[in-house]
């Protein structure tokens, strides 16, 4: 009879744990939909963009959203790897590539958006013509950001890179021909603005550049900005096939968000799906 009995229990338990696991299997194939989102972007035309255009379009969804503004290229790669976000836009393709690399971090790019160009601002100077032997430009310290300045002054005939060198990878060693003896002086990307009563020139980024008060159309030169310098929004590669990330995507490339950039980020390297 107790052998009967504890069969029994036995049976009951078993089918207990499978009706439990079941309904694990159930809930784990039929997620509850993520409403809130965690966006981290810099300070000044990122940080602008998403405000003015992507909120708006998430919110109209169904999503609450939280924005988190950063002063620096590091932080924002760490909160998104961390699980503080979920998702971020304030960087190029090449510089997440290497920083994820470098780092050992598996964030990806989910979809492209538009950017503020690299640009060369002075308040001594007034056009690049009038650089003048010894003068002092200041430029990204970051090494993918570095290489874009080198290439902008090469293009605007200032000096020569070495042939055949990875121009994504260019860095001071790299420079052939300096004519004028220019000193160049690398600093963190938020400080550049900052430098502009000290030195000559400052080749700041356009989001720094906006975010202290300066006008894309107060450089004295501007980049051609390649597709390879717009920015992106990156995710966690695990997440990148989720509903919310598709509808982050998906708002990037809505008509609603082109009209917001035509009108309010004008002169803004834009990917093509925005032209």
């Amino acid at each position: 009879m107790k052998n009967t009995i504890a069969r029994r229990s036995v049976l009951a338990l078993s089918v207990l744990a499978l009706s439990f696991g079941g309904l694990s299997l159930q809930a784990q194939a039929q997620p509850a939909t993520k409403k809130e989102l965690v966006i981290g972007g810099t300070a000044g035309s990122n940080i602008d963009q998403l405000k003015a255009g992507i909120v708006p379009i998430l919110e109209k969804k169904g999503y609450k959203v939280k924005l988190v503004e950063f002063n620096d290229y590091v932080q924002p790669n760490q909160a998104l790897a961390q699980g503080s976000l979920d998702a971020n836009f304030f960087q190029h393709r090449v510089y997440l590539q290497k920083f994820a690399a470098d780092q050992k971090l598996d964030i990806v790019e989910l979809v492209q958006g538009p950017i503020a160009p690299l640009g060369v601002y002075s308040t001594k100077r007034k056009t690049l013509a009038e650089a003048k032997e010894g003068d002092r430009f200041t430029l990204p310290n970051d090494p993918s950001n570095l290489a874009r300045a080198l290439v902008l002054l090469e293009q605007n005939k200032l000096i020569v890179l070495k042939p055949g060198i990875d121009a994504l990878r260019a860095s001071e060693k790299d420079i052939a021909e300096n004519p004028r003896k220019f000193k160049f002086i690398p600093l963190e990307a938020a400080q550049l603005p900052r430098s502009l009563g000290d030195t000559e020139y400052a080749i700041i980024n356009g989001n720094f550049a906006i975010s202290s008060g300066l006008k894309l159309t107060e450089a004295v030169a501007l980049e051609k900005t390649p597709d390879h310098y717009l920015n992106v929004v990156a995710v966690k590669r695990a997440d990148k096939d989720t509903p919310w990330a598709k509808d982050i995507a998906d708002a990037y490339q809505s008509n609603d968000f082109r009209a917001v950039v035509d009108t309010k980020f004008q002169g803004y390297a834009k990917p093509t799906f925005l032209q």
